[in-house]
């Protein structure tokens, strides 16, 4: 008869979550995650198969309840720059609050990055598709702003001055340009939860360069 689970699952992978997120994968002992979800290693390997189990169980979570909500305002379709300013600057508050003891600094999947998934192919998957779930949103709200080349258009000045256009009436240098402010945009955000858990001050001031640059671009732009 298989052993009857007495447990809340998202509570125990949610308190898992904070100590992953906070000390990372390769520190947080089975001893740190018996305290911190409460259950005997025993419990954990009957239900995460093992301490890998419980980290992908954590990951999954984090994508779920904080990086995809975090994403829904880049995926709003505004027309303006509000989507990508409310980004930032949120991320930016959210940072500035944070309690000096907090387990939540950073960002659990950028702090992999530079631990577990330098050497773990499946970790490493995972982070790239987290990058490439950034840039998709951030390069949906450029373009719903009207900060980057829709289809169908003949690529503006860039087409002026002779760059070869496509079918879709974008241009190579169109493009770049939307790739470049796409890179931009994920980098500052990236390096701002990395920076996070040793300087503050200037994590938000790397989000707060962001959001600058997209009221600059917005400025600029002929829209």
């Amino acid at each position: 008869m298989g052993r009857l689970q007495t447990f809340d699952n998202t509570v125990v992978v949610q308190a898992a979550r904070d100590l992953f997120w906070n000390k990372g994968y390769e520190a947080a002992s089975l001893a740190d995650l018996e305290a911190a979800t409460g259950l005997g290693r025993s419990s954990l390997y009957h239900a995460f198969g093992s301490k890998r189990g419980l980290f992908d169980a954590a990951v999954a979570d984090y994508l779920e309840t904080v990086i995809r909500p975090r994403l829904t305002v880049l995926r709003s379709g505004a027309t303006d720059a509000s989507a990508l300013l409310e980004y930032f600057d949120s991320l930016a508050r959210s940072t500035a609050n944070l309690a000096d003891d907090s387990l939540r600094s950073g960002c659990l999947l950028v702090n992999c990055a530079a631990g577990l998934a330098a050497h773990d192919d499946p970790a490493r998957a995972v982070v790239e598709s987290y990058r490439s779930e950034l840039t998709g949103a951030l390069r949906l709200a450029l373009a719903s702003a009207g900060l980057a080349p829709a289809a169908g258009t003949a690529g503006g000045a860039a087409a002026a001055k002779g760059d070869v256009a496509h079918r879709d009436g974008v241009s190579d240098a169109a493009k770049s340009s939307l790739d470049e402010r796409v890179r931009t945009l994920a980098s500052l955000s990236m390096s701002a939860m990395l920076v996070a858990r040793v300087n503050r001050n200037e994590a938000v001031a790397l989000l707060n360069t962001a959001s600058n640059q997209i009221r600059v671009w917005f400025a600029n732009s002929d829209r």
